[in-house]
């Protein structure tokens, strides 16, 4: 089986120099068979292979510092597995990369709630060596090869793209709370980042003006000020009428022309919380136009940004949702506010 060309780091060493650990978990052969050809080929050590039961073992497994699963189906037995993994990963600081399909996706979701895993979806193997790199970068002190010329130059086409589309978000928060290129990728939980503003919600401690005195009390005040003068989200009518034009665009030309996931899921949101219904994980990455595994990806940007929030089923744990946050609702409130009459007309 031929191996990767990884261009991103080789070998995957850490600051001592010795190679990271890589645990890899899947039923499926020649899948395992090919995650550990690219592993080894990336500079990793695989430290133990398995099939999904193994995880359920009386005597829990050492895990390696980046944990590879391929999970199509999510059964009992293959979800109980993942949850495990997943409260082991949170606590061990493990990286997880999680493969698994459209059909599973909602349930592997629902139950991968504490270490922040990358979840693909029905990856080709492309998607799965890019999904290391990820790893990769993430980890500190971690001793990589100089990049080519052509790595440069596609690493800052990226940066471009990213930027481009962080300063669209940015338009959103109305000048009240600038975006910080510096600040934002510099971070590694997500490709941008707001500051504060005070279009953040109220403080759960908010008694009114009687509640206190001198600047706490004013700061009540102002808190109720802006509150009151919110406006309500746009007729869900509206959105779902502007996404059905902008999905018309799919008929005539290529899809990736006009590939806008994070707008494309603010709107999908912003209509589902004006009709009081609630978004699957699975919807909101069709909603987006682009892969699955791309809008996953998105969804923990927007998150990371306070825009996106994961809400859990109260009447069934196993069941997780994607909502905006209040941020995120005051800012499209006043987005279509601020367009008026030409809001029928967006694209």
């Amino acid at each position: 089986m031929p191996q990767a060309n990884f261009a991103y780091a080789s070998p995957a060493n850490d600051a001592a120099g010795m190679p990271l650990s890589l645990s890899i978990f899947a039923d499926r052969d020649h899948v395992r068979a090919m995650m550990r050809d690219d592993a080894e080929a990336a500079g990793f050590r695989v430290a133990d292979t398995g099939g999904i039961a193994v995880l359920l073992e009386g005597e829990a497994r050492a895990l390696g510092e980046v944990v590879l699963v391929d999970c199509p189906v999510a059964d009992g037995a293959m979800l109980a597995a993942l949850a495990r993994l997943d409260l082991r990963a949170s606590t061990c600081g493990a990286h997880l990369v999680v493969s698994t399909s459209m059909a599973a996706l909602d349930d592997v979701f629902a139950c991968m709630d504490q270490s922040g895993p990358q979840i693909l979806v029905e990856p080709s193997r492309a998607e799965r060596v890019l999904a290391l790199g990820r790893v990769l970068a993430r980890i500190p002190n971690l001793r990589v090869r100089e990049l080519s010329e052509e790595d440069r130059l596609m690493l800052l086409r990226l940066t471009e793209q990213v930027g481009e589309i962080a300063q669209r978000l940015d338009h959103l928060e109305g000048g009240v709370g600038a975006l910080s290129p510096s600040r934002s990728f510099g971070r590694p939980a997500g490709a941008f980042s707001f500051e504060s503003s005070n279009l953040e919600s109220p403080r759960p401690g908010f008694r009114g003006a009687d509640g206190g005195g001198g600047d706490r009390a004013s700061d009540r005040a102002s808190d109720r000020l802006v509150r009151a003068t919110r406006p309500p989200l746009p007729d869900p009518r509206l959105v779902r009428r502007i996404i059905r034009q902008r999905q018309l665009r799919a008929r005539f030309f290529d899809g990736d022309l006009f590939a806008d996931p994070a707008w494309d899921m603010l709107l999908d949101l912003t209509a589902a919380r004006a009709e009081h219904t609630r978004v699957s994980v699975t919807s909101l990455c069709i909603a987006s136009g682009v892969p699955p595994t791309t809008a996953l990806r998105w969804i923990g940007q927007m998150t990371d940004a306070g825009l996106f929030q994961r809400v859990e089923d109260e009447t069934d744990k196993r069941r997780a949702f994607i909502a905006l946050t209040d941020k995120a609702a005051d800012l499209m409130a006043r987005y279509f506010v601020e367009l008026r009459g030409q809001a029928a007309h967006l694209v």
